[in-house]
């Protein structure tokens, strides 16, 4: 593998941080001769004839992805090639709507802490829709886990996205990255007011559940000074939470297998790169992005956590896969107080969906879509006993 110079030999971030533009042409070549990435273009763009003619299929991508790659010289450029594609694959996968955003203030930069569905799309619908509102799009978090393909990582990092490093070996080396990234968040929205997206826990919420991780909360204070207090860290990072809902999975079905078999469960190797490119092209019906309330800068760690999980209930656009998925695993209607909104399929398409899985996972997925139904139940029945 070839190594890039970092732009300054003391850059601490320079492992984890999106490239530069001064790093960008030099990743690019590296990128125009990547055999899989050819292997994969040829796959995705030229399909049919790729299974019939592989060898040519592969030259003509690589022709394609040479003449594309000399068009390019900065992370503007990659950006701008990306946004009509983008663009297009929303449109063709998704009817996508957002609210909130017109009540935030874009031009401060600010943490935008997000639920997690899908590995690629959470962050970006975000910045399509900031991009739509003519704000500066986000950085975004992505952990090495998915980065085990050099060309994916060569990309990701080319389109604004860090490094969450989980494969170390040891206590010290996770707590010695773990700070690492608090200082890079903390310096991107306070000193380079670069706004940056991060997930509301570990990995995707699987089974449905939008629950924030305490932990993502304390790492964000990790960068905090001597006699600085973990408050005064999360109140100059400006959080707002996104609640992203889609109505239908287009992973339900390998979320559901994962789930079905717990601590026995084993990854294919580059199965989430697998699940990236299902998730970008799968139907998902109508996809709902909310950007919520700027938090009390007053809270604790303990305080942000309870705020971000009363949002995610409280903004969660219910769809009618929601309702009836609750309603086949109860065997019982919704509350009245429940409300829907209608999508892009009918009751008897998503019950075909449902009986094409396989048997043994129907009631996972099921689960899955009825989950934001009984949280909202639980919040409403605690609330209610308050």
């Amino acid at each position: 593998m070839t190594e890039i110079e970092p732009l300054h030999d003391d850059d601490p971030f320079a492992e984890i941080r999106p490239y530069s533009n001064r790093e960008a042409p030099d990743i690019l070549r590296r990128l125009a001769l990547d055999a899989e990435l050819i292997e994969t273009l040829a796959q995705w763009r030229l399909s049919r004839f790729n299974r019939i003619w592989p060898t040519f299929a592969q030259a003509l991508a690589r022709l394609w992805l040479q003449r594309t790659v000399r068009r390019l010289s900065s992370v503007e450029d990659l950006q701008n090639l990306i946004a009509p594609a983008l663009s297009r694959m929303i449109k063709k996968t998704s009817r996508f709507s957002v609210s909130g955003i017109e009540h935030l203030d874009l031009t401060q930069a600010r943490v935008y802490l997000s639920n997690h569905r899908d590995i690629i799309l959470d962050a970006a619908y975000a910045n399509y829709a900031l991009h739509r509102m003519g704000a500066l799009t986000m950085s975004l978090a992505i952990g090495d886990n998915l980065l085990s393909k050099q060309w994916v990582a060569d990309l990701m990092r080319l389109n604004k996205s860090f490094v969450v490093k989980r494969n170390l070996g040891g206590p010290r080396a996770l707590l010695a990255a773990t700070k690492l990234l608090a200082r890079f968040i903390r310096q991107s929205v306070t000193q380079d007011h670069n706004p940056i997206w991060i997930a509301q826990r570990e990995g995707r919420a699987k089974d449905g559940c939008d629950v924030t991780e305490p932990a993502v909360i304390k790492m964000l204070t990790l960068s905090r000074r001597p006699n600085e207090t973990r408050e005064s860290v999360l109140k100059s990072l400006n959080i707002v939470p996104l609640v992203i809902a889609y109505e239908l999975d287009p992973c339900d079905v390998l979320k559901a297998a994962e789930l079905s078999a717990g601590a026995t469960y084993t990854k294919a190797e580059f199965e989430d790169v697998a699940s990236m490119s299902l998730g970008i092209m799968g139907q998902k019906g109508c996809v709902h992005l909310h950007f919520g309330d700027p938090l009390d800068p007053e809270l604790d760690v303990a305080g942000v956590v309870s705020a971000i999980d009363q949002q995610m209930v409280a903004y969660y656009r219910l769809y009618r896969t929601n309702v009836w998925a609750w309603e086949w695993l109860h065997g019982q209607k919704v509350p009245d107080f429940v409300t829907s909104h209608e999508g892009d399929i009918s009751e008897s398409a998503f019950r075909l969906r449902i009986e094409a899985a396989p048997m043994q996972y129907r009631d996972q997925i099921l689960s899955m879509y009825a989950n934001p139904v009984s949280r909202l139940l639980s919040e409403t029945v605690a609330t209610e006993g308050a």
